[in-house]
Order: structure tokens, then sequence, then C-alpha cells
């Protein structure tokens, strides 16, 4: 890879970690947010040949199991919508959280920059928050649904889709 690739097209198309989502090249909309050595980047500004003996996380790395502090509160916190800067803004809270555990709101802000279409700011502070107190053992976040739906469950889900049984 050409050294001075961007990291996100290094992490997407050399690597097909696609977690990390191309929002808008400038490093302004924090959809691509990875961690470099515990502090939260924007990839599609981050030259590959930069950070050579660095150590990289991307969303698919947090947690193998999807059950990081952060992904279970902002899945407890029904954070999501659309999804799609979902990636980014958990990398950036795990990456703040990584180094304060109990950051106040104006904090958060201050440091979750990511943008979000969906409009979702205010439960992405509370699910940090209660990330933040799952990290210092002051609450337990129950674990969210395991992702995807087996096809036999999404068949009972919508019986409209349901043949009838053969006679």
């Amino acid at each position: 890879i050409d050294p001075d690739t961007p990291l996100l097209w290094a992490l997407r198309d050399a690597s097909n970690l696609t977690g990390t989502k191309y929002g808008c090249g400038t490093g302004q909309c924090g959809a691509c947010t990875v961690d470099i050595d515990g502090h939260a980047a924007r990839s599609c500004r981050v030259p590959i040949g930069s950070i050579e003996g660095t150590y990289v996380t991307t969303i698919e790395g947090l947690s193998r199991e999807r059950n990081h502090p952060v992904q279970l509160a902002f899945i407890a916190e029904a954070v999501p919508q659309c999804g799609f800067c979902i990636p980014g803004m958990v990398m950036a809270a795990a990456a703040l959280l990584a180094r304060n555990s109990d950051p106040s709101e104006e904090l958060i802000r201050a440091q979750i920059t990511n943008l979000c279409r969906c409009g979702v700011y205010l439960r992405v502070v509370e699910a940090i928050q209660r990330a933040g107190r799952a990290m210092r053992g002051e609450e337990v976040i129950p674990a969210g649904p395991r992702p995807g739906i087996d096809p036999a469950d999404s068949a009972r889900l919508v019986p409209a889709l349901v043949p009838p049984p053969a006679q």
C-alpha cells in the first residue's frame, strides 16, 4: 500500500474491516474514527505510512463478543437509529473512557465531536456516562441481543411471510 493511502481505505479495502465508515473524507464528521494507541483518530486523515509501529483498533476489534461497556450502553440507551455514525462514536467514546471513566457532560460534548444526522446527541452523552459507571463497577449493563437474526426466528416474527404448511 502506498504510504500516503489514508488509513480508512487501508482498513476498508485492504483489510475488509468495513465497520469504519467513510463519511466526509475531510475528518469533520467522525464516521471513520478509530483508536490509534489509545487516542481517537479520524482515519480518513491519517496516512498509513505515518502510523507504522502503532496499534490500531477498529470497531471490529473493540470487543470480539460485542460486550464492551460502550457498546452495551449504546444499546441500553437506544442510541443507534440509522447506525451509520455509531461505530465512530463508539470508538471515540471508548478512547475517552479509557483515559477518564468519569467524564463530565461538558468533557463528553467537547471530546465527542462526531456528527449524527439522526440527532442522538443527548442519548450519546447518557450512554457514555452509563458506560463509565459500568467501567467503574457502579452499574451492570445487561447484554444486548446477539447480532443477526436466525432465519427461523425471522419467520416467526413475521407470520404473514410464513408459507402455509403443505397439505
